[in-house]
């Protein structure tokens, strides 16, 4: 379990550096400097390219995690493997590029009138398209040999300093804003070489192939395993884009910039989980090649419970401020305060399962979770189509709420019946309780005039009432391991400087 502690630790420090540096840009700067209209583009460029994208990696980032394990060779440079995915991946590209130019007439009609903006700059698409093919596929590589926090860092922190410095040089009037789109994509594009060169510099990038170890058998597991991976992706790009696509055609860009910038303060409560669950593929997937049920019951049992007391303090922190969201980004995101909310709460719910998508996602079962998957998308359209008419973005919100309850009940009742793996006990009844305690006291805190001083104090107080009941009833050992650590560190730094 070291592994996965040190680089969950690792993943999770960037996550939040990601947090706060998204928080800047899509928190503070798009809201002041751009409209709801353009703020709308940079989000449907990227929801669309990632739409698209994901089905262009043909679902070879399912194969890396799952049977990855079998080619693992460092001698033999994991025979070829890393040069196998690179092809799957130029593959990818050229049919996804073709289907684009073939579709993109209808595209462009679907959007003239609503999104004029998108139109203007729907070839963008391609080249996102080119990166997020490969930055994925490498990722996933890098990954599977027990190195998920570059990647993460990447994507989370060093993507968005490089729009941060876009958006300072547009301030600036040294960018139009169709330039600043320009170097927008650039920066979405450049982790991808930066993955490379790191390869390359850790002599792990081998264009060596050994197709005499692809072997019927092999070949049939691996186009099996890419076939649902292909689902699979595609269906978890839907699920995080389709929000946004469908509120653009059925309402407009300027609703779906509100949205977007409302649904990065929702979803900040399940960013922590990206770290563990990563690495969690990866563990997951040799503990079941060698049928150990000790760790999988271990991780699953663990993952759930710390990621529910993570994210149960930063939903409490993030509606106990929502005022003072609204002092930030301002008032003309005020239609999107419910939809902060439903997000935050849908986030919740996927924090509270843990690594159960990773555990079923490697398993030979793996099949089943394309199935829920399915079930997600449509249950998401179908709720959207009958919400977003009814209440707007809000609906949007709703919908994903439900949605995700139900996958994630699935997914458990799954597990449940399959392998008997059952991580809920009475410590999560505790940890809602102590959240709900908690948020109901800082409400008998009246809203101090200073928005800033009151987020500090709010979030303080709430930090305080609910961190310190949990630490001192040994709720999570793994929190209390790591919160002994650093009180250790605190100790030992305050000895040497007296």
């Amino acid at each position: 379990m070291g592994i996965i502690v040190n680089q969950s630790v690792k993943g999770t420090i960037y996550v939040y550096l990601g947090v706060a540096l998204g928080f800047i840009t899509t928190g503070i700067f798009l809201p002041r400097l751009f409209s709801t209209d353009e703020v709308g583009l940079l989000k449907i460029l990227v929801a669309y390219s990632s739409l698209i994208a994901s089905f262009g990696t043909l679902g070879i980032n399912g194969v890396t995690f799952r049977l990855f394990p079998f080619f693992k060779d460092e001698k033999e440079k994991n025979h070829g493997y890393l040069a196998n995915i690179l092809l799957v991946g130029l593959a990818g590209f050229v049919l996804t590029t073709t289907l684009l130019l073939i579709f993109k007439p209808l595209l462009v009609e679907l959007n003239i009138k609503k999104s004029a903006l998108f139109v203007e700059h729907i070839n963008y698409l391609i080249i996102l398209i080119f990166f997020q093919i490969f930055f994925s596929i490498l990722d996933a590589y890098y990954s599977a040999l027990l190195n998920s926090v570059h990647g993460t860092f990447l994507k989370e922190v060093l993507q968005r300093i490089l729009i941060i410095l876009s958006i300072g040089l547009f301030f600036m009037d040294f960018l139009s804003f169709h330039q600043f789109v320009i170097m927008y994509v650039v920066s979405i594009s450049l982790p991808t070489l930066n993955m490379v060169l790191r390869l390359i510099r850790q002599k792990l990038f081998s264009l060596r192939t050994d197709f005499k170890f692809l072997d019927r058998a092999m070949l049939i597991s691996m186009g099996a395993v890419s076939l649902f991976s292909i689902l699979n992706g595609f269906s978890m790009i839907i699920i995080q884009n389709v929000d946004i696509i469908m509120i653009n055609s059925m309402v407009g860009l300027g609703d779906t910039g509100i949205y977007s910038i409302c649904f990065f303060f929702g979803v900040v409560v399940s960013l922590p989980a990206r770290s563990i669950i990563k690495i969690a593929n990866i563990i997951t997937s040799q503990a079941w090649k060698d049928n150990d049920m000790n760790l999988i019951k271990d991780l699953y049992e663990k993952s759930c419970l710390t990621l529910f007391i993570i994210g149960s303090l930063l939903f409490i922190g993030l509606w106990g401020n929502i005022s003072n969201v609204f002092h930030i980004i301002g008032p003309q995101y005020a239609p999107g305060k419910w939809v902060i909310f439903f997000i935050g709460l849908s986030s919740l719910i996927d924090m509270v399962t843990g690594a159960n998508g990773a555990i079923l996602g490697t398993s030979k079962y793996y099949k089943v979770q394309t199935y829920f998957l399915g079930i997600l998308v449509v249950l998401l359209i179908i709720t959207n189509l009958i919400l977003i008419p009814r209440l707007g973005i809000m609906g949007a919100a709703i919908g994903s709420a439900i949605s995700l309850s139900v996958l994630n009940l699935l997914r458990y009742l799954f597990l449940l019946f399959k392998f008997r793996l059952q991580p809920f006990n009475v410590k999560f009844v505790y940890v809602a309780l102590l959240a709900a305690g908690s948020y109901f006291i800082s409400t008998l805190l009246p809203p101090l005039s200073n928005y800033i001083v009151d987020i500090l104090v709010r979030s303080t107080l709430l930090t305080i009432l609910f961190c310190t009941p949990v630490y001192l009833f040994g709720i999570s050992s793994d929190i209390n391991a790591k919160a002994d650590q650093i009180l250790q560190k605190i100790n030992n730094t305050v000895k040497k400087q007296r």
